[in-house]
């Protein structure tokens, strides 16, 4: 990733390596960590998540619902309160708290409103919204819309391209999907990460990672290393 030109990752998981080897290779190798994709921090284990990820040094810990939690308003209410008290479990830790998307938020519709929408409105403002992109569009939804409304709440981005028919997709070089990356890019001047994720791929993946790298940066649609 460094020899690509990535300038910094979005770590999820540490693969059986402590925090403290993790941030040593990182800093080796001059990558930055932008956030850290981790459980929310609300349940008995809150501080077992809480203690790792500080000695990662992470800042902000994204992670997201399930489909389930998205089949009635009180299931996405009681969702949201997890969310909720994982806001003020992190910033104990001077950490925050990101929620990241699938496509029930889209799919789903309670009284006219996107189970997103309602969501969003439930949780503590001090949560900063890390968009996917294209599980937005598999819901049915225009991304780059999406992205707009949200304003200075989003910070970060997801951003790979496929069908966008569903969980199983295999994804593919940015521009063979359906994904119309450079207007989702451009949607919204508040993101400070455009994060490149490639669930799967019949692609080498590292091959895919450096087209995409390059397919960003030649456009000036995002900034690396070289």
């Amino acid at each position: 990733m460094a020899d690509i030109g990535y300038v910094a990752i979005e770590s999820y998981d540490l693969y059986g390596h402590s925090p403290k080897a993790v941030k040593a290779r990182l800093n080796a190798l001059g990558l930055g960590l932008c956030s850290s994709h981790a459980p929310f921090p609300s349940g008995e284990d809150a501080k077992e998540i809480l203690d790792q990820y500080a000695e990662l040094g992470a800042r902000t810990l994204v992670w997201s619902l399930e489909p389930e939690e998205f089949t009635s308003l009180d299931a996405i209410r009681r969702g949201a309160d997890r969310i909720n008290k994982a806001v003020d479990n992190a910033a104990a830790y001077g950490m925050r708290i990101g929620y990241h998307n699938h496509f029930a938020e889209f799919r789903n519709s309670f009284n006219g409103r996107k189970a997103y929408r309602i969501l969003l409105d439930e949780l503590d403002p001090r949560v900063v919204i890390e968009l996917d992109t294209y599980w937005a569009q598999t819901g049915g939804v225009d991304p780059a819309a999406v992205s707009a409304s949200l304003g200075r709440r989003l910070e970060f981005t997801h951003l790979k391209d496929g069908p966008a028919l569903g969980m199983d997709d295999y994804m593919v070089p940015y521009g063979e999907g359906v994904i119309d990356i450079p207007r989702v890019v451009r949607a919204n001047p508040s993101v400070r990460w455009n994060i490149v994720e490639m669930d799967r791929s019949h692609h080498d993946m590292f091959e895919l990672l450096r087209g995409c790298y390059d397919y960003l940066v030649s456009r000036g649609l995002a900034t690396g290393r070289r």
